[in-house]
């Protein structure tokens, strides 16, 4: 198994990122997932039987030096790193007029400032495997909503990804972007329902990622958006 492809992802133990973890550990990847709750970390491991391909940490996403030490311990634990899912994230779900501010900069700097860190944090690790560079963003971040800033928040992943992918491309690394529509997650929890009208799973999502992730050496997806049937915007 030391030979078998590494993955980070933030965010993952819940949601999407649990269950891009679960399919590459189904698909012989090793897996590191970070998450701010012990505990959700914890009953995802058990969950899972505490493989020993699985490594849980607990950090901030938006921390650069918990992001670093997530990298850190990673490579020191399965030897090498392929792959960078930036995965963690959050929404408000209020506007910019009507809003409550105390909400944003944890959501600016979680879902912005985040998947900049791990790019920064992995860019050695991924040199020396030309891995791949993975970022959640939303189809939110490709269309216009009145008011939303969770949305403005994902218009700048969408150009990081594209600006990460002109740097790093030179060193043999591949960059993807991955906007969701609508996903059935924890996401919804704060909203306090979920949307009208037919959901993605975590899992029918997380099959477009992982289809990205195991395409062969030399070919980058840069970006794919994946909507379930019958959402319109």
């Amino acid at each position: 198994m030391s030979d078998s492809r590494v993955a980070l992802i933030t965010g993952g133990g819940s949601g999407i990122g649990a269950a891009v973890a679960r399919r590459l550990l189904d698909a012989g990847h090793r897996v590191a997932v970070t998450g701010r709750g012990e505990e959700r970390l914890r009953a995802f491991a058990e969950e899972l039987g505490r493989p020993e391909e699985l490594l849980t940490l607990v950090g901030n996403a938006a921390e650069y030096d918990q992001v670093q030490a997530a990298v850190d311990a990673t490579v020191k634990e399965f030897g090498r790193l392929d792959t960078v899912v930036a995965n963690a994230g959050f929404a408000t779900h209020d506007t910019v007029a009507a809003g409550d501010p105390a909400g944003w900069p944890d959501m600016v700097l979680t879902n912005v400032l985040g998947p900049a860190l791990l790019i920064r944090a992995s860019i050695e690790a991924l040199k020396e495997t030309k891995g791949r560079i993975v970022l959640i963003g939303s189809v939110a971040g490709h269309v216009f909503t009145p008011g939303n800033l969770y949305g403005a928040t994902k218009w700048a992943v969408t150009g990081l990804a594209e600006n990460a992918r002109r740097e790093v491309t030179e060193f043999g690394v591949g960059v993807t972007l991955v906007s969701p529509g609508r996903v059935e997650t924890p996401f919804w929890d704060s909203y306090g329902s979920l949307p009208p009208g037919h959901l993605l799973t975590a899992d029918q999502l997380a099959e477009s990622i992982v289809w990205a992730i195991r395409q062969p050496a030399g070919v980058d997806i840069n970006s794919v958006t994946v909507r379930p049937i019958g959402q319109p915007n």
